[in-house]
């Protein structure tokens, strides 16, 4: 299992790694978890020396699309099958692909600021709108925005909405990126911004970080990830919501998968074709101040990662 990095999200050290660890061990299957921590010659490397001991299946979660195609590539030379894990790298020759239905995330967030507008009675004041997106590099990004922009353009084009002056920015999914360009983003528009898509937790904790350092009042935000931050922001009103995708759900799917493809049994629960690749597509959730407490419940996140120092007050 290749996962690519740990700083686009923790996700993968918290979650991903020791889900599918104890998922195949629970098989009786030998498997290796590493992580390229954001190199993608790194993860080519780990992909052969994985291949050069004997392995039969790939999770691949890929840092770009051209690293992710070689690395199937070579994989599938040496006879060896390829799942997309989380992120699909387009027209590759992976036999499958496991994530969440990643243009309904971005529509959760498209609606989610909607809402967050409604709610704070701006909606219908024409407020203006700064989008700050994932890495342009990777797929997901472009999903997310496919999806958050099927809601945001029809408003921006009937001038319900007015999009910020350079509103509109690509982050790498770096956080310290994502603050200066939203420091300029207010200079911009002169500290005048009524809501923000953000594409992840992590952005979005820039954003919070940067509204706080101009001394400005908390606005319509929105997430990806459920991170305990991310949750102490909804509770504390600086962030709307969040997008919860069970990464549980996601690495018992790709388990699963790749099990089945071990010992030659049929695939369950395919449900889509992504690009010509055969798809298991899971719902994500959007996670506000009204059921966070389902993340607790599902064993995903703890009350003491979250209801802890000045959030403790917030949680009931």
């Amino acid at each position: 299992m290749l996962l690519p990095d740990t700083k686009s999200s923790t996700r993968y050290t918290l979650f991903d790694a020791p889900y599918l660890k104890a998922a195949f061990k629970k098989a009786n299957i030998p498997a290796q978890v590493v992580n390229a921590l954001n190199d993608p010659q790194r993860q080519k490397s780990q992909a052969q020396q994985c291949l050069a001991k004997g392995a039969k299946v790939i999770l691949l979660d890929q840092l770009d699309p051209a690293s992710g195609k070689s690395i199937t590539d070579l994989a599938v030379s040496q006879g060896a099958k390829v799942i997309d894990y989380d992120r699909l790298v387009v027209g590759s020759k992976a036999k499958y692909y496991v994530s969440f239905n990643n243009v309904t995330v971005g529509k959760f967030q498209g609606r989610g600021l909607v809402g967050g507008l409604k709610a704070k009675k701006t909606y219908g004041k024409h407020p203006v709108i700064a989008e700050l997106n994932g890495d342009v590099k990777d797929n997901n990004a472009k999903l997310f925005k496919q999806g958050y922009d099927s809601i945001l353009t029809p408003l921006y084009n009937n001038s319900t909405f007015k999009k910020a002056t350079a509103g509109d920015q690509w982050t790498e999914w770096d956080p310290i990126k994502a603050r200066q360009i939203f420091d300029q983003m207010l200079a911009a528009n002169g500290n005048k911004i009524d809501g923000v898509l953000a594409a992840n937790d992590g952005i979005a904790g820039a954003v919070v970080a940067s509204l706080k350092a101009h001394g400005l009042k908390k606005i319509p935000l929105t997430g990806q990830d459920a991170t305990p931050t991310g949750v102490q922001f909804i509770l504390a009103g600086w962030q709307t919501g969040t997008v919860y995708k069970s990464v549980k759900r996601e690495a018992a799917a790709a388990a699963n998968t790749a099990i089945a493809i071990l010992k030659h049994k049929k695939v369950k629960g395919v449900n889509a074709k992504t690009s010509g690749t055969p798809s298991i597509l899971l719902t994500p959730v959007w996670v506000t101040k009204a059921n966070y407490k389902l993340l607790f419940k599902d064993g995903f996140l703890k009350r003491s990662q979250v209801c802890i120092g000045p959030y403790k007050k917030y949680c009931t």
